[in-house]
């Protein structure tokens, strides 16, 4: 399987609105080893950290980065060793999104999109399906999310329809919250068939229909160029068509390992916060006139917030390893209702911790690092809005509901990619 010509010969350098066509595509390492993956995740957010300040202010998308990450190898962490790729851990998972978005968030959430697909397929896929579209990633294509229809009534309410023509299968739609398509070889758009069934349509870049358009407007999580994907009767090979009807009836962690990374950029941009929160009432803040003392760390009120701040990161962070501990005991057996409804807890519980933590962390910092911190030459507002941005993917108040409904009634959450 190739991409078209025109595909191979894209310049990522050409703005999203010139750019309907894939970025070129270029080899990609297979990591074998968890030291493997977290040594590569570093390197990325060590380059991550130069201009990320004026990347966020200039809405300046990080191809370069992207590309970074792909080449990586850590595009493909999840898929399974019977289909040649390294099937690491989900503790490491969940930490190298982490790591990469404790420097940069909106780059942590680029690929959150693949990974969840990665996910469906392995639920709902054929064997030669996965097969063929793992080895696509495997290779060093990138998927994107076409999201849910910009009008409807929820992320559930799948507007777009897939119509076919005697041997040939058309989707039309216009999707939003589209992270990672502008980025990617493949576009990955769920529609409902003729007989109103759930399918999740592949579609190669560069096919006479699709439009990607960069027109994500959010104050946070801003080059993330999360817009809009246009489908206007674009063709879409047998093939590539998988069945999503069963996702609903029949268990898998699924939702859970897609939330798991949820819960992982916000424990990063958490992270992030903090440390640079730490730094500044260290170099540059002021001591208050009452603490009489001669430096902003010393101030004893200013010592508690952060002492707070860090034990409840810590919390945040232990329950994510908690979490991804869980789903790769669950992931290791059959997975039925009781340990698919297992791991969705673990990971509701720490998604409530690190979405609690990110916000908190992202508005102390501009408290304990007084009125200078609001300079926009230091950039350190972006923390909030990023943590306000993300953690708006789904409601955390629903994450209690699940946890206490479970603990308190043995309720089961919903079966979705958003518990």
């Amino acid at each position: 399987m190739t991409l078209k010509e025109n595909v191979l010969e894209a310049d990522p350098l050409l703005s999203a609105s010139d750019q309907d066509i894939a970025p070129p595509l270029l080899p990609a390492r297979i990591l074998r080893s968890d030291a493997e993956a977290l040594q590569a995740a570093h390197a990325l957010a060590e380059a991550a950290r130069e201009q990320v300040v004026l990347r966020d202010r200039e809405r300046k998308l990080p191809w370069a980065l992207v590309e970074q990450f792909t080449a990586s190898g850590l595009g493909s962490l999840s898929i399974p060793r019977e289909f040649g790729g390294p099937q690491l851990s989900f503790v490491t998972i969940a930490d190298v999104f982490r790591i990469i978005s404790a420097v940069d968030p909106a780059l942590g959430q680029i690929p959150q999109n693949q990974y969840g697909v990665i996910g469906l397929l392995q639920a709902c896929a054929g064997a030669q399906q996965r097969q063929r579209l793992y080895r696509t990633v495997l290779q060093g294509w990138r998927i994107g999310n076409a999201g849910p229809e910009r009008n409807s009534k929820h992320t559930l309410d799948i507007r777009a329809h897939l119509e076919r023509d005697g041997e040939r299968h058309f989707i039309s739609g216009e999707k939003f919250y589209s992270t990672g398509a502008l980025f990617a070889h493949w576009i990955a758009a769920k529609a409902l068939d003729d007989q109103g069934r759930p399918v999740l349509a592949f579609i190669q870049r560069g096919r006479e229909g699709l439009r990607i358009v960069n027109d994500w407007s959010g104050f946070g999580q801003r080059t993330t160029a999360s817009g809009t994907v246009l489908l206007d009767r674009v063709e879409v090979d047998a093939d590539n068509l998988i069945p999503l009807a069963q996702l609903a009836e029949r268990p898998s962690i699924q939702g859970a390992s897609s939330q798991l990374i949820q819960a992982a950029i916000d424990a990063g941009i958490a992270a992030g916060a903090l440390r640079d929160a730490i730094a500044f009432v260290r170099e540059k803040s002021r001591p208050w006139i009452d603490a009489n003392v001669e430096r902003a760390s010393d101030d004893p009120y200013v010592i508690a917030d952060v002492g707070r701040l860090q034990i409840d990161l810590h919390a945040a962070e232990t329950l994510l390893r908690k979490a991804g501990r869980v789903l790769d005991e669950v992931s290791a057996g059959p997975i039925d209702a009781d340990a698919a409804a297992r791991a969705s807890i673990a990971v509701a519980e720490a998604k409530a911790l690190t979405t609690e933590i990110a916000l908190q962390a992202s508005e102390k910092l501009l408290e304990l690092a007084g009125s200078r911190a609001t300079l926009a030459e230091f950039g350190l507002d972006r923390h909030w809005r990023n943590a306000r941005t993300h953690t708006l993917h789904d409601p955390v108040r629903w994450k209690y509901h699940a946890v206490g409904a479970y603990h308190l009634n043995g309720s089961k959450p919903a079966r979705h990619s958003w518990i």
